[in-house]
């Protein structure tokens, strides 16, 4: 049985010292410019000394225009490299392995924070988006490149391609959203190009150590479930991705369009994967939970509400074989204990139940 504490090797770059990721979380709190800030520096920072083996950062922007946060990290710029080399440089003396996720918001970037209209595969109405060209598309594709020697020559060991969640690699995957008649559009072939052209790229662009990760999620945003597997089976078996990062909402629930109610990482699961490592994110908040998903056959599991709550969660678990993660609500005080700045604590309070909306009264 594999061991949440056995090192994951990868076919390229360090191993990790063990099972555990932490999840690319959304959090608002670096600077407008997507310079990082010390807040930032100091959440993430404090995750790799908690024990995971791979801390990666939040959805780093490839493109100005794709911002999707305010406060969001950036990695379109050189300007950005001084924090950046900051950063790789304290994950790996906390013994972590490190990525930066690239990300471009795509038709879910607002209007009011990029200043104009987002870009998306198509014109799509709901949003407001106009469709790239053909030459933009190439450029996309070039700026997720250059992101990924930016945070190599940072000293990261390695990039997570955001497929997921609606946003622009995804938003090209979906037949909904993606309604071009070019080469990047109509048939499951054409609207993976810009995936697995940018997969190319980066691979040839970087050093032959760099780790290149994939997320991709299943369900929603106009996605089918049977075209997802397959695009997981084509990056799996591509040779050039190191893992595969599935975000799931939750891994254990019946998938939507499966008629036998398989429970999703178990359609994932069983591809073959070649030199690849699978992991899976979606309610990991126990221990237990945690081994349940080794059980079903991933790699590494995937953790973000409880990497919040705890910055430890790995050396708790391993100290504790029944751990899990705290009841909800908690208190902005907590969460500042664990490390969170203000913006990222603001950005939880919109999320209902996580924490307490009166803070008790401080004792005399």
């Amino acid at each position: 049985m594999t061991s949440l504490f056995d090192p994951l090797t990868l076919t390229r770059g360090p191993a990790w010292r063990n099972r555990f990721m932490l999840a690319p979380l959304t959090n608002l709190q670096s600077h407008a410019d997507g310079v990082l800030s010390e807040d930032e520096f100091a959440w993430m920072t404090y995750r790799a000394e908690g024990g995971f083996g791979l801390v990666m950062t939040c959805a780093a922007h490839v493109q100005r225009q794709g911002q999707g946060f305010p406060g969001q990290l950036g990695v379109f710029s050189d300007d950005h490299l001084p924090g950046l080399t900051r950063l790789a440089a304290a994950l790996k003396a906390k013994g972590a392995a490190s990525s930066v996720q690239l990300h471009h918001a795509g038709i879910r970037s607002p209007k009011e924070l990029i200043g104009g209209d987002p870009r998306g595969p198509s014109d799509h109405a709901e949003t407001g988006a106009r469709a790239f060209s053909t030459a933009e598309v190439e450029a996309l594709r070039d700026d997720f490149i250059a992101a990924a020697v930016r945070a190599e020559t940072a000293g990261f060991d390695g990039v997570e391609l955001h497929g997921a969640h609606g946003y622009v690699i995804c938003a090209f995957l979906s037949p909904e959203t993606n309604q071009r008649t070019d080469r990047y559009g109509g048939s499951l072939d054409n609207r993976a190009r810009l995936l697995f052209e940018i997969l190319d790229g980066v691979r040839a662009a970087t050093r032959s150590d760099f780790q290149v990760g994939l997320r991709l999620s299943p369900e929603r945003f106009g996605l089918k479930l049977d075209e997802q597997v397959e695009i997981a089976r084509r990056a799996l078996a591509h040779g050039g991705l190191d893992y595969l990062d599935m975000s799931l909402w939750d891994v254990f629930k019946p998938a939507v369009e499966a008629p036998d109610g398989a429970p999703l990482i178990d359609l994932f699961a069983p591809l073959e994967r070649g030199g690849a490592r699978l992991g899976a994110a979606g309610k990991l908040y126990s221990a237990a939970e945690c081994r349940r998903l080794l059980d079903h056959g991933a790699d590494f599991v995937v953790l973000g509400r409880g990497a919040i709550l705890h910055h430890d969660f790995p050396l708790r678990v391993r100290a504790d074989a029944d751990f899990a993660a705290r009841d909800l609500p908690v208190t902005r005080d907590d969460l500042r204990r664990e490390r969170l700045g203000e913006a990222f604590i603001a950005y939880m309070a919109g999320w209902k139940g996580f924490v307490a909306e009166d803070e008790p009264a401080e004792a005399a």
